[in-house]
């Protein structure tokens, strides 16, 4: 489905992510929807499915962080598989004071460039170990790209944990 760079066409690359990939925006999304579609069928691959929705997300704002909540829930679900040792219960909190409904503004201003690996490299992996490498190593990527909303992440993260503990 990825194609190589010579014989790309405007329209063979994504314009949010930069992914060179038959049919641009939707041959990129075909390809996230073929690893999700990996994971689920597979928990060898799946160990780290949260990371691929948000680092996709996160290189996809436009559909997929519409909301100031679905980019609270992207931004922080990338922290925590990123900077947490416990990714699992970090966003168990998270999403518990998401789900209580907090007024939460989307930055006006996000990154231009979301990261220089795109979904083709998780793609191209060759078994359930490499798709595990790959998908980190992308996200740590996204991660480095959004560094100007690190802080914003953590803001997040402890508004959550504090109403969390209120409840």
């Amino acid at each position: 489905m990825s194609i190589s760079q010579e014989n790309k066409s405007a329209d063979d690359v994504c314009p949010d992510c930069g992914a060179v990939v038959v049919a641009g925006a939707a041959g990129c999304l075909k390809l996230f929807e073929e690893i999700l579609a990996r994971e689920f069928s597979d928990y060898r691959y799946g160990k780290l499915h949260r990371l691929t929705v948000d680092s996709y997300s996160l290189q996809h704002p436009d559909a997929y962080m519409r909301s100031g909540k679905s980019f609270a829930a992207h931004l922080t679900g990338m922290y925590a598989g990123i900077e947490s040792e416990d990714p699992l219960g970090l966003n168990q909190v998270v999403q518990k004071w998401l789900s209580a409904n907090p007024k939460i503004e989307k930055p006006v201003h996000i990154p231009e460039e979301r990261g220089l690996v795109t979904i083709t490299y998780v793609y191209d992996a060759v078994d359930a170990e490499d798709h595990i490498k790959r998908v980190r190593e992308w996200a740590e990527d996204v991660w480095r790209a959004w560094s100007a909303h690190h802080d914003l992440a953590k803001h997040f993260i402890e508004v959550a944990t504090s109403e969390t503990k209120k409840a």
